[in-house]
């Protein structure tokens, strides 16, 4: 299990951090771009935040505010070589900006111009005591001063709540000038715990014992980080490992990795505790100053997918080479980034050809028939979820959701046989799994039958998720269907009140309302339910046709028309 204390570290750090642009009004003749350009960052649309306040600066060219959203525009599309002009403009007039000084830094990382770091004033022109005492040490590497290097790492593990990253980054520098020994007697302090900080740093450390000669002890320490988890990037690298060849020191084998790994570690460990715009900057200079980071690649795709911008994040999944382990991810990424762009036919195409490349992974094939069965394609979902069961280990934590999804499409084909029996294979692996002892207590509602075991699954659904609409409604429904209809009353209100605009709701409430004698509540709530339904879903739960028949001559003509017990009688027993 990963150490989690850096968190602590980086909240404080993230609250000393400027954590969004300037927002100073521009002038006069530029105040139509610029406000523009700011709606579109707050969109989080860095295309046209970057189009619009670059037009600003033709007529106000000293601008704090547009210089620095033009930055951080740049900054967040990957453009490192666009941004640190203006950066150095902004160097130049004096601005004080953290995202500029991210920018000017990484922009001298990139050209390997240490001595441009070395230089800087960072009182004035600081990012953070972190990320400015990290750039200074990698910056004496780049200059072979390794010793001054281990110096300044030196001095900021003596700093309260940076100690891991400056171990951390003093292993990756040892590591990447051969002094292997000395990597690992850092990684080995401890009971090993800084090989813990992080996936990267494990594979760090399993890399370092490699060219150490020592693979069993690498496989160890991959052992008690992931147990028995895998994946095909963990499965590549003890496959090498097993060959018992050394392997290569990849994680910073030079110093332009070294700065790379800086914005990447900073920018992971602020996940979650700063917005994810400003930590998409630090994984975009990773990705700049190493374009074969990709963790850095995965992780900027997936926050922008978190801030809505899905061209994006697609473009960005699809810089992962085809023949690298992680791949698959990117692949799995991309095509969530596409469903949630509404393009479900590319998402689909894109995990039927992964599903193709990588057959044994039962994750793309789950992935794909969860997608399939969104788009109600339900016998072509089950193929995939049947790959998916016959591929995933019996005792894999999301195993039950496989067999909860696959009954979901079993029950819509109306297959109830193998609907049934896969949910109750959920429940034997998760018993007290709320969306399925709502989903077969509901369907078992709706089949009038076992309904006693119905209600005592929807109670305990209920008793797990109190305010689902969903689950609640299932709970007065079966009451219903007990002929206890007073209790269900008080329970179909709460559905409608968590649930106002569901047609089935509003739907049942009625239903619920007309058996205690509520006539006229019960023709108001037909009357909304009947407002709620999409007629352009043909597959809806919600009969209008039988709704407005209700309207016409109420329930009880409705049942006996259909041929169902009158409600004074019905499941009374």
């Amino acid at each position: 299990m990963f150490l989690i204390s850096s968190r602590t570290a980086m909240a404080a750090l993230a609250l000393s951090l400027s954590l969004a642009p300037m927002t100073a009004v521009a002038a006069e003749p530029a105040s139509g771009a610029y406000l523009a350009g700011r709606q579109a960052m707050i969109d989080n649309d860095f295309v046209a935040a970057s189009q619009y306040f670059t037009r600003a600066l033709m007529h106000d060219s000293a601008n704090p505010a547009l210089l620095e959203n033009v930055v951080f525009a740049q900054l967040a599309l990957g453009n490192l070589d666009g941004a640190r002009p203006v950066a150095e403009q902004m160097q130049a007039l004096g601005i004080s900006s953290q995202v500029a000084s991210l920018a000017y830094a990484a922009g001298a990382a990139k050209a390997g111009d240490y001595d441009l770091i070395l230089a800087r004033d960072t009182q004035e022109q600081g990012i953070s005591q972190l990320v400015d005492g990290l750039n200074i040490a990698w910056a004496h590497m780049g200059k072979g001063s390794v010793g001054k290097a281990l110096e300044e790492f030196d001095a900021l593990a003596k700093v309260e709540g940076l100690r891991g990253f400056a171990l951390y980054h003093r292993a990756l520098a040892l590591a990447s000038v051969g002094d292997y020994e000395g990597a690992e007697a850092l990684f080995a302090a401890d009971g090993g715990q800084l090989a813990l900080i992080s996936r990267r740093a494990v594979t760090a450390r399993a890399e370092v014992l490699s060219q150490l000669g020592r693979n069993t002890d690498a496989l160890a320490t991959l052992d008690q980080a992931f147990g028995g988890r895998t994946d095909p990037g963990l499965t590549d690298l003890r496959a090498r490992l097993e060959t018992g060849k050394p392997l290569p020191f990849s994680i910073a084998p030079g110093v332009a990795e070294g700065f790379a790994e800086i914005y990447y570690s900073v920018g992971s460990a602020l996940e979650g505790e700063a917005s994810d715009d400003y930590v998409l900057i630090y994984t975009r200079l990773a990705s700049a100053l190493s374009t074969a980071h990709v963790d850095a690649i995965l992780l900027s795709a997936e926050l922008l997918d978190q801030l809505g911008r899905y061209g994006l994040s697609v473009s960005t999944y699809k810089q992962v080479p085809q023949d690298h382990p992680d791949y698959h991810a990117a692949e799995l990424g991309r095509a969530e980034a596409l469903r949630r762009a509404a393009k479900p036919d590319a998402a689909a195409e894109v995990l039927e050809q992964l599903a193709r490349s990588h057959p044994d992974l039962a994750d793309v094939h789950s992935a794909l028939g969860d997608l399939l069965r969104q788009e109600e394609r339900y016998a072509e979902a089950v193929h995939a979820l049947d790959a998916a069961v016959a591929l995933m280990a019996p005792d894999a934590p999301g195993r039950w959701y496989l067999y909860y999804a696959r009954g979901i499409c079993h029950e819509r084909l109306k297959n109830w046989e193998d609907a049934e029996a896969d949910f109750r294979a959920a429940l034997e692996l998760n018993p007290d799994q709320p969306s399925v002892l709502n989903y077969l207590g509901y369907s078992l509602v709706e089949k009038r039958t076992n309904l006693d075991e119905a209600l005592d699954m929807i109670k305990r659904a209920v008793a797990a998720r109190p305010d689902s609409g969903y689950i609640v409604d299932s709970l007065g429904w079966v009451l219903y269907r007990l002929g206890r209809h007073e209790e269900a009353v008080a329970h179909m209100e709460k559905a409608v009140e968590l649930m106002p605009v569901d047609p089935v709701v509003n739907d049942h409430l009625g239903d619920v309302f007309w058996a205690v004698g509520r006539t006229m509540e019960a023709e108001f709530q037909w009357r909304r339910a009947l407002s709620f339904i999409d007629p352009e879903d043909v597959d809806a739960e919600a009969d209008p046709e039988r709704i407005r028949r209700k309207l016409d001559v109420g329930l009880d003509q409705v049942l006996e028309e259909e041929g169902a017990d009158p409600i004074a009688v019905a499941n009374g027993g």
